[in-house]
């Protein structure tokens, strides 16, 4: 299992372009690359708590706890209706906290999730 981060702070097209020059200079000098950061960023804590609603969070906890699953399973335990389930699991695909496996089940492949909240530049 890996951590995924969520880092609330803009980035610039600067900021972007900084690390890949940096990864892409890595490479030129032979560096092994970096260990994958898993990770996503919003612009402010508001677009945050819009994606990372509690029955969210919430869905990651039965995914994480019971492997695996079937969104109509995930549904029946959240005891909640399958369409909304269904579409809050689509959201968490899009920003990469849920995994579809090789036999379509969602999973939830990570041991935590690391919020940072930069407050000052």
């Amino acid at each position: 299992m890996r951590d995924f981060r969520i880092e609330i702070k803009p980035h610039s097209l600067e900021d972007l372009g900084k690390e890949f020059s940096q990864v892409w200079k890595d490479a030129e000098q032979g560096k092994s690359p970096r260990t994958p950061i898993e990770r996503v960023s919003f612009e402010n804590l508001k677009a945050l708590v819009q994606i990372l609603t509690p029955k969210r969070i919430e869905a990651l906890t039965v995914l994480h706890e019971n492997g695996p699953l079937a969104i109509r399973a995930l549904a029946k335990l959240l005891h909640r209706d399958y369409k909304n389930v269904h579409q809050d699991i689509q959201m968490l695909e899009r920003i990469g906290l849920v995994e579809e496996t090789e036999s379509g089940l969602v999973a939830a492949p990570f041991n935590k999730i690391i919020a940072e909240i930069k407050l000052a530049a």
